[in-house]
């Protein structure tokens, strides 16, 4: 059987094996399952199988697209000056990414943010987040640290990504507003759930974003996600990064919530004052205070209070 439309136009249906991004794409038309029902059927069983087999290689994969970070020590002259001076900086050793999901956790100030957005610029991200597309500058704020990176990558190139960062998530619904215009054709916002982000309340917009734009084989880098997400959207959350890590995502996350930082067999990287160290779950202050504060919160609120 042979694709009738599109970049594999009468070409078998085996060559959508080694794109399975597109293959769910045409499996979403609604008009393709109705002019073309047995087509429809072969390529809902060819993704199923080759899902399957991502699935299986990419849970067990050993690295992915980003595998490090480091310092380049030797054109630094003062680790006086910022963002230099910063604990997660100052005392930065080469730091392995998990091919997953890799967590950075620490407190105000500490340079978790400084260190995410860094790293998002050395893989061609906008400084105030979105696609590689999005080049558009509100207010331009950000550090030099990322000259100062050495990011190690693998052979794998991500499909798909996105630098999601709480605190200009609003510059990146408007200029997803102004990339679209006005009038008939191919909206950008169609990728986003369809419906403008600003019309949305603010945890709707980012569920919505994650739900939509966020696709196969994709780099994600999230700097406190949680800001406009409840509890319960939170731990559907968790639910989506899994889908997508079956499907060759990789995520590397800042947050501050116990919730999204208990994905099994991630890597978390504390920030202490001699630099990043790796911790597990149930050591990160995160945790700790959390268990603490829910486990006691009359005895707590007394001390608080007092």
């Amino acid at each position: 059987m042979k694709i009738p439309f599109g970049k594999y136009k009468d070409k078998p249906i085996e060559v959508l094996s080694h794109d399975l991004g597109y293959a769910e794409w045409i499996l979403e038309q609604e008009w393709f399952a109705q002019k073309h029902p047995d087509l429809h059927e072969a390529i809902s069983v060819l993704a199923k199988d080759g899902l399957t087999n991502q699935t299986s290689s990419s849970l067990d994969a050993k690295e992915n697209f980003l595998l490090s970070i480091a310092l380049k020590e030797e054109k630094i002259e003062s680790f006086k000056e910022y963002p230099f001076s910063l604990p997660a900086v100052k005392n930065l050793e080469r730091t392995i990414f998990h091919p997953h999901v890799t967590y950075i956790v620490g407190e105000n100030g500490s340079g978790k943010s400084t260190l995410l957005e860094a790293l998002a610029i050395t893989q061609g991200f906008n400084p105030e987040g979105g696609t590689v597309n999005f080049t558009f500058s509100t207010r331009p704020s950000h550090s030099k640290l990322h000259e100062y990176l050495r990011v190690a990558k693998s052979y794998k190139k991500p499909q798909t990504g996105f630098f999601l960062r709480a605190e200009s998530f609003f510059n990146v619904a408007t200029e997803i507003e102004n990339l679209d215009g006005e009038g008939p054709g191919n909206k950008i916002i169609n990728s986003y759930g369809g419906k403008s982000l600003h019309e949305q309340s603010h945890g709707e917009a980012f569920f919505s974003l994650l739900q939509h734009r966020f696709g196969s084989n994709g780099l994600y880098i999230l700097d406190e996600p949680e800001a406009a997400l409840s509890p319960h959207r939170q731990m559907a959350m968790l639910t989506l990064i899994h889908d997508l890590i079956k499907k060759g995502s990789q995520f590397i996350i800042a947050t501050h919530s116990p919730i999204l930082l208990s994905y099994p067999n991630a890597t978390i990287y504390e920030i202490q004052e001699k630099g990043l160290k790796e911790v597990s779950y149930e050591e990160t202050d995160t945790f700790k205070i959390s268990k603490r504060f829910l486990n006691n919160y009359e005895g707590m609120l007394k001390i608080l209070l007092s």
